[in-house]
């Protein structure tokens, strides 16, 4: 496979953040994930590619996608959309009292470090309580999509992988979605 043809599949991938939630239908989910916990709510999707991570906080709603086809996303309640090739960062407070944390990378790798990397990941999802689809490209070759949630009193951190044989595509998210108090409402004098 060419460079251009790697590097041109890397270029498809976008994160959108969105201040509500979408619907399931823009995706062929394969995966779910659903934790609550005092006042808030996640929900991870995983399909082939990609992900959708929902934070619900007190009637608030922030949603994070990562993939390769924008068609069809809706452009309503958009906060953020950015290209995932190289290594990227964005912080955002997604409506009143949701605080957004982000970090994006990516790397191009050769067959072999691909291959190497996959097997690690597949023990990775073992080992752990992943959520983890599979499948095979047109030549046979292994991909990957994971994500990885941990839950804390206050906030939710969520990682994703995504290997895509087609470009030796590597793409990690770290993400963090915080529930934010309440705003202090100033007394008259």
């Amino acid at each position: 496979m060419s460079l251009v043809s790697r590097t041109s599949s890397l270029q498809a991938y976008h994160l959108v953040l969105y201040r509500k939630a979408v619907h399931p239908e823009f995706f062929g989910i394969e995966g779910r994930r659903r934790l609550v916990h005092g006042d808030y709510e996640f929900e991870g999707w995983i399909f082939r590619g990609g992900h959708t991570f929902l934070f619900h906080f007190q009637g608030l709603c922030a949603a994070e996608i990562v993939t390769d086809r924008l068609d069809g996303l809706p452009d309503r309640a958009r906060v953020v959309l950015f290209p995932c090739a190289g290594e990227r960062d964005h912080e955002d407070k997604v409506a009143e009292r949701i605080g957004y944390v982000t970090s994006v990378q990516t790397e191009t790798l050769t067959d072999h470090l691909y291959n190497g990397t996959f097997q690690e990941m597949i023990e990775h999802a073992r080992a752990g309580d992943s959520l983890m689809t599979t499948w095979k490209d047109t030549n046979g070759v292994d991909n990957m999509s994971l994500i990885d949630v941990q839950r804390f009193r206050n906030e939710i951190h969520a990682q994703s992988y995504h290997l895509r044989s087609d470009c030796g595509l590597v793409l990690r998210t770290q993400t963090i979605f915080r529930s934010l108090a309440m705003p202090v409402k100033k007394l008259d004098s």
